[in-house]
């Protein structure tokens, strides 16, 4: 495993880190709901693989996610960083309305009473008396950024979080944060082979403030990770069934692709999975590798990718095969 600094903080981090939306379960993710013995499991195979950074959320699951990790970071907590966000929240205090499902109505507050009502909420479901980072889960246009700043930093000052950033965000927002005398250490944003734009965009953002840049859905929800994957069906609930690749004409120019890049695979010895990690980690030179994993195998899959070395003419040839179906904005 690989180790760098996050952003301007003094945590160090794994360059893989462990998406725990799937942890969640409910209707979003249909097709399993985790047990305390897997995410037990699952921590353990991310502490005997180097992974040390973990990121959640309270609304994956409405608490669900961040109760399981709670209790498997019994007695291990320090091993961990532990990133998770806030601005979502469901206690109907306000807010700008952000979705309904599985019987609650979540809404988007950044307002410093909100923050910091989260970080508690949060610190009560982990058992712990303090979180690594938090990131502001869907930066919000309605409340004033430098209240929002002043809460992230008192938090901060009181030792309950140790340091914070951005998601769904754009480079602008960044700067706006910044220059409310924000210390933004990580910007957690989508980005894959079939969606590079908007990080793309990002990175020259970022650079100036030797801010980490954190890709979320580097393997499209599973989309990239094998040829049989795109055929599979979903719920209308499922965030699957909204990926573009799951339907015409993009499923059949993803299948050309897989049949293009199989060689590539094959030279390298590595999973689809594993390919497309490295290809991501290859764009950026301080890039966080963010993947959704509930089962130790595809632990052990994912840290593989830091021994696949793409040369420039294969990290071209991988994304030229998608240009054809490559999307700017995604429902996420």
């Amino acid at each position: 495993m690989q180790y760098r600094k996050l952003g301007n903080s003094d945590l160090t981090v794994s360059v893989v880190a462990l998406g725990t939306w799937g942890l969640g379960g409910g209707s979003v993710w249909s097709d399993h709901d985790s047990t305390e013995r897997e995410a037990n499991d699952l921590l353990s195979a991310c502490r005997d693989h180097g992974i040390n950074y973990i990121d959640t959320a309270p609304v994956y699951g409405t608490g669900e996610s961040e109760r399981l990790l709670g209790e498997a970071l019994k007695g291990r907590r320090h091993d961990f960083v532990v990133q998770t966000k806030c601005s979502l929240n469901w206690r109907g205090e306000g807010g700008n309305f952000h979705y309904s499902r599985d019987g609650y109505t979540v809404n988007n507050d950044t307002r410093p009473a909100a923050i910091v009502r989260d970080v508690e909420d949060s610190l009560r479901r982990m058992q712990t008396d303090y979180l690594d980072s938090v990131v502001v889960h869907y930066v919000c246009k309605s409340f004033p950024v430098a209240d929002t700043v002043e809460a992230l930093e008192r938090l901060r000052e009181q030792g309950k979080i140790r340091a914070y950033g951005l998601s769904n965000s754009q480079p602008a927002d960044l700067a706006d944060y910044q220059r409310c005398g924000g210390h933004v250490s990580v910007v957690q944003e989508f980005f894959s082979i079939l969606s590079p734009f908007h990080g793309r965009a990002y990175f020259e953002a970022c650079a100036p403030h030797g801010t980490t840049f954190q890709t979320y859905g580097v393997l499209e929800e599973g989309f990239l990770t094998s040829p049989a994957f795109p055929e599979r069906t979903f719920g209308k609930a499922d965030i699957r069934s909204r990926i573009p690749w799951s339907q015409e004409p993009y499923r059949t120019g993803l299948r050309k692709a897989f049949e293009a890049w199989e060689p590539v695979r094959e030279a390298h010895r590595c999973s689809f999975s594993a390919l497309f990690e490295a290809w991501a980690l290859a764009q950026y030179e301080n890039m966080s590798l963010l993947v959704g994993m509930r089962r130790p195998e595809t632990v052990r899959d994912t840290a593989s990718c830091l021994d696949v070395h793409l040369s420039s003419e294969e990290l071209a040839f991988l994304e030229d095969a998608v240009k054809s179906i490559q999307v700017e904005v995604l429902d996420k």
